[in-house]
């Protein structure tokens, strides 16, 4: 990649980035890079975190805020400042970016907050620096930094193949209304994959996983009931296992009548898909009244992806 940077003369950008739901989560065999191949269909949701980048000499530098801003260090290991490092290094931008983090998707929630933040970084620094670089450039380089990047980007509906950085638009009717009920728990990917394999050690895990084709269709047409009859995560068995409050938790919004529940990615937040905006209500009430949820959001989908909000 190259292109000659040339500085606007805006101080700062904010770009508004949401978060994802995987409607479908299948695990294969591992590969050579140690990971396992996935096949996931990822919906991006109106659950937003607000990335700001402000013009610096030279330095880059990361501030968090937000209810769970304090479990997130500001430094060189936060996945946003590693997203701006990274694009500043790879146009040999002299200028620096303070980054200014709102967060609202849940840290270690399963929703890809972290990947957001990088997502919403690397727009952001891209449009502040004047860099012109296209949405496929800015994904190319998420990828670089983690799977689950590139569709925070991208946005809407999509196929994500490989360890799901391998994206494919899905063709998806309707707006979907979903209740999330968030964990106190957070849990690890790496602990879930490595719980996922001792669950499985006795089983044979297809080398490559396939999505649902009764889900795929269902998204096709739009028919929320089929969707959520068909939604699915192999990883449950092993989020369930380390966070034992879940089942408690999918089982409540299932007697309550949902049209589906399913833990996003590795958990622990559990996502329930609903008829519409007068049902989420009623099921997050109830969930509230019986005080299995550290919190209750609602949220619809799919969302475009990272976008530019003020500049």
């Amino acid at each position: 990649m190259s292109t000659t940077p040339s500085f606007g003369d805006q101080g700062s950008v904010r770009v508004r980035v949401p978060a994802k739901i995987n409607l479908a989560l299948c695990v294969g065999g591992n590969r050579p890079d140690g990971y396992h191949e996935l096949a996931t269909i990822f919906q991006a949701v109106s659950l937003y975190d607000d990335v700001t980048a402000t013009r610096t000499p030279s330095a880059i530098t990361c501030e968090m805020r937000g209810a769970e801003a304090h479990k997130i260090g500001p430094g060189e290991d936060n996945l946003a400042h590693r997203a701006a490092r990274l694009l500043k290094n790879e146009y040999d931008v002299r200028e620096g970016v303070h980054l200014t983090i709102d967060k609202r998707i849940p840290v270690a929630g399963g929703m890809a907050g972290g990947s957001a933040d990088a997502a919403g970084a690397l727009l952001a620094c891209s449009r502040l620096w004047d860099l012109r670089v296209s949405l496929d450039d800015l994904m190319t380089l998420g990828a670089r930094l983690g799977a689950d990047v590139p569709f925070p980007l991208m946005g809407g509906c999509a196929i994500g193949l490989g360890r799901g950085e391998s994206l494919t638009p899905v063709l998806s009717r309707g707006q979907y209304h979903w209740v999330l009920a968030l964990s106190a728990s957070q849990l690890s990917t790496p602990a879930v994959f490595q719980r996922f394999d001792e669950l499985t050690s006795c089983f044979e895990v297809p080398e490559v996983p396939e999505i649902p084709k009764e889900l795929m269709m269902a998204l096709a047409s739009g028919d929320a009931v089929q969707v959520g009859r068909n939604l699915v995560n192999e990883l449950s068995a092993a989020s369930c296992s380390l966070a034992p409050e879940l089942p408690t938790t999918l089982r409540a919004g299932c007697e309550a009548g949902c049209l589906g529940s399913i833990i996003s990615g590795s958990g622990p937040t559990v996502a329930f898909l609903v008829k519409g905006e007068a049902e989420a209500t009623e099921l997050a009430l109830f969930l509230s009244t019986l005080g299995i949820a550290r919190e209750v959001r609602l949220a619809v989908g799919p969302v475009p992806g990272a976008t530019v909000i003020e500049e």
